[in-house]
């Protein structure tokens, strides 16, 4: 008998990035120590932020073309 337990997750990417963003601007290593606390956050509210940007330009579609 085969065991199917199959685990999936761990980090993406945005999740790795956002981590060696924080540790660099916190040890204040290169350029990244000189961003803004908006861009050290950005790979984790970008990607919402642009499905949110496509959810939108659909349901504007859509208005526009009478289908709601």
């Amino acid at each position: 008998m085969t065991d199917n337990n199959k685990t999936t997750g761990g980090m993406g990417l945005g999740t790795l990035l956002f981590l060696i963003f924080l540790v660099m601007k916190l040890a204040g290593i290169g350029s990244v120590a000189n961003w803004s606390w908006w861009w050290v956050t950005s790979p984790l509210w970008i990607p919402a932020t642009i499905v949110i940007g496509l959810v939108l330009l659909v349901v504007l579609i859509k208005l526009i073309k009478g289908e709601f």
